[in-house]
């Protein structure tokens, strides 16, 4: 009887016009190749933030799957970074 716990990205969306990654993560728990569970966690990633004086900090995503990152530098462009930057600095006032 071998039961075995997998986790796994398993659908990654682009959200919004700043490009946002919505990301599903699965854990799968099967018993003898059987599922017994499923269950699911949703994150999002922004391409960045603001520090206290506005300069743009890019997320550090050196920990996600070779995918996310891939689809994060893909969409992730400095017009993206830029026109995000600016609504965090307008959200502010």
């Amino acid at each position: 009887m071998a039961i075995t716990k997998t986790i796994l990205d398993d659908k990654i969306e682009i959200v919004t016009e700043f490009k946002h990654l919505l990301i599903r993560q699965a854990t799968i728990i099967k018993e003898d190749g059987t599922e017994l569970s499923r269950s699911f966690h949703r994150r999002m990633l922004h391409c960045g933030t603001i520090d206290e004086s506005d300069n743009f900090v890019d997320t550090n995503i050196s920990s996600e799957t070779t995918e996310v990152k891939a689809i994060a530098a893909a969409v992730w462009t400095q017009s993206i970074k830029d026109a995000w930057k600016a609504q965090l600095i307008s959200e502010k006032d």
